[in-house]
């Protein structure tokens, strides 16, 4: 399941009584957008992710779940950090890291002064991701870049998932610099073509001098789409996808037909 927290679905509480159908009905994940705000829907109401995805911890035992995608850039990587091996701890080791540029989407970022520059953005989600899996290790960091600071900390407890939280990371083309980010993790988010999927997953094997084992690839679509061409081209994950006006009733109504 891969659902917006909006509307009816911004209610923590809502988001959990889902997962725990979803999981009941044999869903094997529960992905969530992280946004902060729409601003093309200023009506619309909006869930903190992260505090969703807490209550999915508290109420399902089997599933996996995570953001899809956080952008890191309007993000500290420490918090990050932090929440992650809690929401790690919660579930006993269920917990994925999606991320990304994101997208200023209606002045998303920049109505809260975000920075928007593409090359800035990609710049600062490279030093966080490299600065999160160092916090993870547990050991002393000491780290002086462009756009974060950590001098001589130690971050305790280690991510129950060893040797990390996986993450998984967003790219939308074939362009290099995303496929690179891709490889040097767990698992792609892509929104392409089956076709341009089995281009992308080419890349990044060469990247990873042809290791594949074991990396995800997340894509997903609206309800009944058939994910078969999708799983040809190398996906692991399908995603049962739902727009931002989403009811309750029409997730429930989609678990039923799953049981």
């Amino acid at each position: 399941m891969y659902l917006p927290p909006f509307g009816e679905l911004a209610d923590p509480r809502v988001l959990a009584g889902l997962a725990r159908k979803a999981e009941d009905a044999g869903f094997d994940g529960f992905f969530l957008w992280d946004h902060v705000a729409r601003p093309n829907r200023p009506e619309l109401a909006v869930c903190d992710a992260w505090t969703g995805l807490a209550a999915v911890a508290a109420a399902t035992e089997r599933l996996v779940f995570g953001t899809r995608v956080t952008p890191l850039s309007r993000r500290r990587p420490q918090e990050v950090a932090r929440q992650a091996v809690a929401l790690d701890q919660l579930s006993g080791g269920r917990f994925v890291l999606g991320v990304g540029l994101g997208s200023n989407t209606g002045g998303e970022m920049t109505r809260l002064g975000e920075v928007d520059d593409p090359r800035t953005r990609a710049s600062m989600l490279d030093e966080s991701l490299e600065l999160i899996c160092r916090l993870w290790s547990g050991e002393r960091v000491v780290h002086h870049g462009p756009h974060y600071t950590v001098d001589g900390l130690r971050f305790l407890p280690r991510p129950v998932q060893q040797p990390r939280i996986p993450i998984w990371v967003a790219a939308q083309s074939t362009r290099p610099a995303p496929l690179r980010r891709a490889a040097r993790y767990d698992g792609l988010c892509p929104e392409v073509s089956p076709d341009d999927l089995r281009r992308m997953l080419e890349i990044i094997a060469e990247h990873r001098d042809g290791d594949m084992d074991g990396y995800e690839v997340s894509v997903g679509g609206p309800p009944g789409t058939d994910p078969g061409p999708y799983a040809r081209a190398g996906a692991t994950w399908w995603l049962v996808q739902f727009p931002e006006t989403t009811a309750v009733r029409q997730v429930e109504e989609v678990l039923a037909n799953r049981k």
